[in-house]
């Protein structure tokens, strides 16, 4: 059995819709809209199924009026692929329905559902809420219709709202990152409590392919904010170069209602300043310290740097004011590595790899590293069996072996060296503020 995907409707698709909208009238929760509504809507207005095995399975229909979008259906079959496909079904469903309405510029995204219907768990843990005794569900859409030029103009975007659960093993610095960052800024109330104030600034160190840019991410996904990635290098075509750029960005940006904004490898626009005569890039320096003050002061914002090499930074970032917090995000510990494996090695392979054979030959590497690992693995299993006169998919099971991916782990060049690690470990006791 293959693994389910998503992908937009296509007019051969609607018998498939029709066995599903039967399915769900064949249960004590039928829909709320007929058949003739959903096929109209599949047409005519907007729809993503799920597929597995080239058989629909589930689909998710929408149609816009005025500012706000309703879902007209959302059913995925039961069976025996419940529990965790079926939720990262139901979840992809909805992020695909979204992004179809998303241009459209709708304020809300709802839909009406009966009482018990087994599709309102599913919408309730993809950030809809109950908002009558009707089980009428509503969220704010992450970006208002008067944003999308702005956002599309600083080269923004809505990222998938399950990235933080996806993000493998690295658990000290997921609770760090909740802790420090996201409860305070989701629940400002909460944060006022305890007196708490919700950062505005972080930056995040270590070794190139530790994760930095992936945990940025996920902040933003995890707070459903839009993401906004400067990059030093597209700020220099204005007439200003690189400090005019800067500072018509952080104005758009400002214009955001909320925002994580990330620049990675920072340190090639904020390097140590001094000399004689100063360096070409101090005046770009001293702009983004002014953009950085400035950003501090304005709610629902969080500026995340990231950097491979902290020791290069201007001693004024690291100073307490300007950067909340100073996290280190290092080589991920033997149960990130195990996390990280599970994830690339194919569910029906895992029972006969030795994992922990696995875990202990990768100390030293990094997510990227492993990941590339077990992709060549994996490739080189497939070039194998096409060689073959014949390949069987039943037979995948015995695709790929430890030994497999040992050969893979040989092959692998490791990110960072150990002096990096060394000086990675140093910077963690005199740079690191946490």
């Amino acid at each position: 059995m293959s693994r389910t995907r998503v992908r937009e409707f296509h007019d051969d698709d609607l018998d498939g819709i029709i066995r599903l909208w039967e399915a769900a009238m064949a249960t004590p929760t039928a829909p709320v809209y007929s058949l003739p509504e959903v096929i109209a809507s599949c047409q005519k207005d907007h729809a993503v199924v799920a597929v597995r095995d080239d058989e629909v399975v589930g689909a998710a229909i929408g149609r816009a009026a005025h500012a706000q979008g309703w879902i007209v259906f959302f059913h995925v079959t039961e069976g025996e692929h419940d529990g965790e496909e079926r939720e990262h079904a139901e979840a992809a469903l909805v992020d695909a329905l979204e992004r179809r309405l998303m241009p459209l510029g709708l304020g809300k995204l709802s839909m009406i559902v009966p009482e018990h219907s087994s599709a309102f768990s599913g919408l309730e843990n993809n950030g809809f809420e109950v908002r009558s005794h009707l089980r009428y569900l509503e969220r704010q859409m992450p970006v208002q219709r008067r944003e999308l030029d702005l956002l599309k103009a600083v080269g923004g975007r809505i990222l998938p709202r399950h990235l933080w659960d996806s993000v493998s093993g690295m658990q000290q610095e997921k609770d760090m990152l909740e802790d420090r960052l996201v409860v305070p800024l989701a629940e400002p109330d909460l944060a006022d409590h305890f007196g708490v104030v919700p950062p505005r600034a972080v930056m995040l160190f270590g070794p190139p392919g530790t994760g930095k840019t992936t945990f940025a991410k996920a902040v933003a996904s995890r707070l459903d904010w839009p993401f906004v990635e400067l990059f030093p290098s597209r700020l220099s075509g204005g007439p200003g170069g690189v400090a005019a750029g800067l500072r018509t960005a952080f104005e758009q940006i400002g214009e955001l209602e909320h925002a994580v904004v990330f620049i990675d490898e920072v340190e090639e626009i904020a390097s140590k300043r001094g000399g004689e005569p100063p360096s070409p890039t101090q005046g770009v320096t001293n702009e983004l310290l002014k953009q950085v003050a400035e950003f501090r002061d304005r709610e629902g914002r969080l500026l995340i740097c990231a950097t491979n090499f902290v020791r290069a930074l201007d001693a004024a970032f690291l100073r307490h004011g300007r950067f909340d917090y100073v996290i280190p995000i290092g080589l991920p510990d033997d149960t990130a590595r195990t996390a990280i494996w599970t994830r690339y090695i194919p569910d029906q392979m895992l029972p006969e790899i030795d994992l922990d054979q696995l875990v202990a030959a990768s100390v030293g590497l990094t997510p990227a590293d492993i990941e590339y690992a077990a992709r060549r693995a994996s490739q080189e299993a497939l070039a194998r069996a096409l060689g073959k006169d014949y390949v069987s998919i039943d037979s995948r099971s015995e695709a790929l072996t430890t030994d497999d991916y040992l050969e893979a782990l040989r092959a692998t060049r490791a990110t960072v060296s150990e002096e990096t690690a060394r000086e990675f470990r140093e910077d963690v006791q005199t740079i690191a503020r946490l």
